[in-house]
């Protein structure tokens, strides 16, 4: 299945508007298909290695990438960061990027793609639901908890963008997680419900009557049908009203294309994400928190809404990098560097 999903996903990445242009992290170039500037290229005795590996989660065979540090030896114990992808995105684009800067830093790391989504397993494809990403970032804890090497009593989480959101609930309740971090935090629910910075209210039920009636369909045995699943030009790109969805697209489709990354989901999906809010219950968290993001992201009311709500976090702190978008934070070495600074102070005390 997983080739056929590769083979699937190429053609929608090479075709259309981006044919032939050059990415700045090609994954073809990349023996573990990494798609991030700086990637390992090959495993390295004393060096920080990747690691590929598979595990059931709910009967689905998920794949995820665990990264050691210089000079692993499994007979000891390293703290260990459990690191959630964006919406999406894939465990080979900036969560790699992230999980191998903090291995380089003493860490064990692991990113999963998301059941029903990248290399994992799971039909329909794409299906996008609040309580699955949860899951994922449960499960994740689960399997590098029993890594050799893995400090579970030393166990923190990393959240980018909708995975940052998916953090936040699962830490609410999951105190395994001794800290939670997150960057450029994408509240999914709210942004599904609302539109981004509030600008689909008026179509809200609208929009849940599209999603009801695809399960309607789905369950009836009819075709999938799919949200977010059309191809742009780059001059429809450039009138897009938010630099997130600009450089989004820039990001996915150009530079760090992956194969198995995509910006579609189940319209089904929908029910379940338009009644979830990331920032809920923000009470619950009572770990230390980080929440980074860039001053300029058109994001950033949401990582705004959530800290403010996180009365009970111990150390709390809301860090801003100076000038960065929400895309920025995934890629641009001089914000990278920042989030990385803040990141590596956060988890050295906090675990």
């Amino acid at each position: 299945m997983k080739s056929s999903l590769i083979k699937a996903a190429v053609v929608s990445v090479s075709i259309g508007v981006f044919s032939g242009v050059s990415m700045a992290a090609d994954y073809k170039q990349n023996p573990f298909t990494l798609a991030y500037e700086g990637a390992i290229t090959e495993n390295v005795k004393g060096k920080v290695n990747i690691h590929p590996v598979n595990y059931k989660l709910n009967g689905l065979d998920i794949a995820a990438n665990v990264y050691t540090p210089a000079n692993y030896n499994p007979g000891k114990k390293y703290p260990t960061i459990v690191v959630a992808h964006p919406n999406g995105g894939v465990k080979e684009q900036v969560a790699g990027l992230y999980a191998q800067r903090l291995a380089e830093q003493g860490y064990i790391t692991i990113t999963a793609d998301a059941a029903y989504q990248g290399a994992s397993g799971g039909m329909p494809r794409n299906v996008d639901k609040p309580s699955r990403r949860i899951e994922d970032i449960h499960g994740m804890a689960d399997f590098i908890s029993q890594y050799a090497g893995a400090d579970a009593a030393r166990l923190g989480l990393l959240g980018l963008c909708g995975g940052g959101g998916y953090s936040l609930k699962a830490a609410q309740t999951d105190k395994r997680f001794k800290s939670i971090a997150t960057l450029s935090m994408f509240n999914s629910g709210l942004v599904r419900r609302n539109g981004y910075m509030d600008s689909q209210l008026n179509t809200i039920q609208e929009r849940l009557k599209q999603a009801s009636d695809a399960r309607a369909q789905e369950a009836a045995g009819g075709k999938i049908i799919y949200a977010a699943d059309t191809m742009l030009t780059d001059e429809q790109i450039a009138k897009l009203p938010f630099d997130l969805y600009r450089q989004g697209f820039e990001y996915y489709w150009k530079t760090h294309a992956h194969p198995n990354s995509t910006f579609r989901y189940t319209m089904s999906s929908l029910l379940e994400l338009m009644n979830f809010d990331a920032a809920s219950n923000m009470d619950l968290i009572n770990q230390p928190l980080l929440m980074i993001a860039g001053s300029k992201a058109d994001s950033l009311y949401m990582t705004q809404s959530a800290f403010k709500d996180a009365v009970n976090a111990k150390d709390k702190e809301l860090f801003l990098i100076d000038g960065a978008t929400h895309i920025e934070t995934y890629w641009k070495p001089q914000y990278v560097n920042q989030a990385m600074d803040k990141l590596t102070r956060f988890y050295g005390k906090s675990l």
